[in-house]
This record gives structure tokens, C-alpha cells and sequence, in this order.
């Protein structure tokens, strides 16, 4: 199954919003998704640089807001 997009008409904001959509449905049932091997070790890295107090957060709503302002030039 072939699915076209206008991507080239979408704006970044509803790209962006699709994407989200798209990942709501998929991650409703978790047995379903499989991580890989190279997700695994991505995770343990950064639990290790955690334990060392080595890195930080913030909150994914903040992130995401930054990510916009960016890709949007604001």
C-alpha cells in the first residue's frame, strides 16, 4: 500500500502534528513495538551519564515548543 502526503504543501507545525498522530496510534498497544538492539544500549548509556550526574531534562511539552521555535525561525 502506497500512501501520498502533500508534504511539500503541509507547513512544519501540521507535519509536525501528523507525525504526533501517527505515533499516538502506533504506541497504543506496546506489545506491538519492538525496540532494537541499538535502542537498548542508547538507554542504558544515558542511564549510566544519569548516575553520574551527567546530563538533565526538561519537560517534553518545553521541547517541544523549543523544537517549533527553531524549525519556524522564532
Amino acid at each position: 500500500m502506497t500512501i501520498s502526503l502533500p508534504l511539500d504543501k503541509m507547513t512544519v507545525e501540521e507535519k509536525l502534528q501528523l507525525i504526533e498522530t501517527i505515533w499516538a496510534d502506533i504506541s497504543r498497544d506496546e506489545a506491538n513495538i519492538e525496540s532494537p538492539e541499538w535502542h537498548r544500549a542508547a538507554l542504558e548509556e544515558r542511564r549510566q551519564k544519569e548516575a553520574r550526574g551527567e546530563t538533565s531534562y526538561i519537560p517534553w511539552e518545553q521541547a517541544k515548543e523549543e523544537l517549533r521555535r527553531r524549525i519556524n525561525g522564532h
